[in-house]
Formats: structure tokens, C-alpha cells, sequence
């Protein structure tokens, strides 16, 4: 079991905010996927944002939030978008 601030992007907020909804290790998020992940979290806090997307596509591709792909990028604004 691999605590989740072990994971790129990953800080105390946002370890404390995947708690909430049930994702307490790197393994369950990495198993859940950054869409379902976010999906949650949007439910229980509706202030999270595409960033936090970003975010969660970053911990588990071991990418910076920032570098993802232009096509990674495209494919998680248009999930976000679909959660409005």
C-alpha cells in the first residue's frame, strides 16, 4: 500500500479530499482512473476543477500536471465539461 503523497502532484489537500471519497492509497487511485476519481470528488466537492483533473492524470501517469498531452488535455476537459 503506497500512500497517495507519494505520487507526482499529489499534496495534503488533495490526499485529504480522495480520502473523503474513499481512495486512501496510490494503488486505488491508479485502479479507479483520474475520471472516475474526479467524478467523486465533484460530488462530494463541488469546487474541484479541471485542474484537479490535470491533477489526478499527472499522480498516476507520473507526469507534471502542466505536461500532460494537448490530446490528454482535450480528452479530460471534455469529461469535465460533461460533469456541468
Amino acid at each position: 500500500m503506497t500512500e497517495l503523497r507519494s505520487l507526482r502532484n499529489i499534496g495534503k489537500e488533495l490526499e485529504s479530499k480522495l480520502k473523503s471519497v474513499d481512495i486512501k492509497t496510490a494503488e486505488e487511485l491508479k485502479e479507479i482512473g483520474s475520471e472516475e476519481a474526479f467524478f467523486r470528488l465533484k460530488l462530494k466537492h463541488p469546487s474541484v476543477c479541471l485542474v484537479h483533473l490535470y491533477t489526478l492524470e499527472g499522480a498516476i501517469t507520473d507526469v507534471e500536471y502542466n505536461q500532460l498531452s494537448e490530446e490528454a488535455k482535450q480528452r479530460l476537459k471534455k469529461h469535465s465539461d460533461s460533469l456541468k
